[in-house]
């Protein structure tokens, strides 16, 4: 099939790369310039395992290219996808400018019949505004054209997204018109050889769909979060109580795993906008409220630790001149996505207190460059040259390469063996056998400070 993607972010560069990769002809096209210049000489400007590779493989076989003339692709495809972004706005709701500028472009240069999907997290009653944008640019036309309008909404996660779009747990697809149902459906088949995991339904509760699935996973987050700071208060250990909970066929071990909070470019945005749908339609989602006021506190555990650890050392509640090395700065390991990401908060309250912080995480450096500029130091080679002089090690993104780190090494840098673990990542009985002073979250710490 032919195909058109409207935005190289990241939804739409992994989406068009994969239908490539499956045999489709693929236009992707994006208003910046100097992205599509990059991409046109094999710079991805994200990072995301295997993509690179798979960029490379389908430019260099035709069937995937970069332009920035989106009315030349929009003609040339039968099925343009709406990839671009959707920041949530002042008030919380998502801003659907591009989506809808998208749509008029559809509706001016469309020559014959054409399926506009909805692929970005949009709000339930999207397709009807672009379906309405598009008649609108076609009737100032005076011309009368057939297309539908779809919604398709991804389900990908960052750093495993190739595998996800290649292997889905499902296709969700929002048609209201039976034969754009079969296309959709056709188009996704090469994705399910196995078993067929392709669900369709209406364009409205597909839409719903994609904000319900996000708002449950950060409940998940936000529910083991509160569960793990009882634990702490109560001497019990979150690791044996999600292991517990987890082994309910019910419940599940997936998402059940206590830390500093979530972020990216789903969940946070995601929530916000659910609970700006539903005061729209004059309902107050207290639970979601819950969760998000929930996650914006956990950002904030690490420092309440490590405040209340050098309280006890020096009887001052004062960060002031402390050194603290920060591993992991992205919002989750293989990305280096920054946005919402609970390193943001914590890096800026310490630098508010008057810490010094030193940073290093494999992927994101150049991102953090770009919010804290020379504010703090970076690293992106040796996770161990931030440590020399530190007072603390923290620990904000579960990236593999922290995971089983040279204990002597550490101990050997630091001013003194203290690690406030917002991942969980070490046994806090081993920790202390070797002479660590280790802060961790739900797991028998006696370091917590009320609230």
């Amino acid at each position: 099939m032919k195909i058109c993607v409207i935005g190289t972010g990241y939804v739409g560069l992994v989406a068009g790369t994969c239908f490539a990769e499956s045999g489709n002809t693929v236009i992707c096209v994006d208003v910046n310039h100097e992205k599509i210049e990059g991409l046109k000489q094999g710079i991805i400007p994200i990072y995301e395992p295997g993509l690179k590779e798979m960029v490379l493989r389908n430019s260099s076989e035709g069937r995937l290219s970069f332009t920035t003339d989106l009315a030349s692709a929009i003609k040339a495809s039968l099925i343009n996808f709406i990839a671009v972004g959707t920041p949530p706005g002042e008030d919380g709701s998502a801003d659907l400018q591009h989506v809808i500028t998208v749509a008029r472009e559809i509706g001016r240069n469309m020559e014959g019949f054409k399926i506009v999907v909805d692929k970005s997290t949009v709000p339930v009653g999207t397709a009807d505004k672009v379906r309405e944008a598009v008649k609108e640019e076609l009737d100032r036309r005076g011309v009368c054209l057939e297309f539908d309008v779809v919604s398709n909404p991804e389900f990908l996660k960052e750093g495993a997204a190739i595998d996800d779009f290649m292997k889905p747990d499902r296709v969700v697809i929002g048609a209201d018109n039976v034969r754009t149902g079969e296309i959709m459906k056709e188009l996704y088949s090469p994705f399910m050889r196995k078993t067929n995991r392709m669900i369709v339904m209406d364009v409205r509760s597909a839409e719903m769909t994609k904000y319900a699935a996000n708002a449950m996973l950060a409940t998940r987050i936000s529910f083991m979060n509160q569960i793990a700071n009882l634990c702490e208060r109560m001497g019990a250990d979150v690791s044996s109580v999600r292991e517990g909970i987890g082994s309910d066929s019910r419940i599940g071990y997936d998402f059940l795993f206590p830390g500093v909070g979530y972020g990216g470019s789903c969940f946070p945005k995601d929530v916000k906008a659910l609970i700006k749908t539903a005061e729209e339609c004059a309902y107050d989602f207290i639970l979601l409220k819950a969760v998000e006021d929930v996650n914006e506190q956990q950002k904030g555990i690490l420092i309440d630790k490590m405040v209340a650890h050098f309280a006890r050392e020096s009887a001052s509640h004062s960060l002031e001149g402390k050194t603290i090395a920060i591993w992991g700065l992205s919002f989750k390991p293989r990305t280096d996505d920054m946005r919402e990401a609970p390193s943001i908060v914590i890096i800026n309250r310490l630098l508010e207190m008057g810490a010094r912080v030193r940073a290093h995480d494999p992927e994101a450096v150049n991102e953090a460059k770009k919010i804290f500029g020379d504010r703090i130091s970076f690293s992106s080679t040796s996770p161990y040259e931030i440590l020399e002089g530190a007072d603390a090690l923290a620990i904000v993104t579960e990236w593999n390469e922290y995971r089983n780190p040279d204990f002597d090494r550490i101990c050997e840098l630091l001013n003194a063996p203290v690690i406030f673990d917002g991942r969980n990542l070490y046994s806090p009985r081993r920790m202390k056998e070797i002479g660590f002073t280790y802060h961790c979250i739900g797991r028998n710490d006696s370091s917590f400070v009320e609230r």
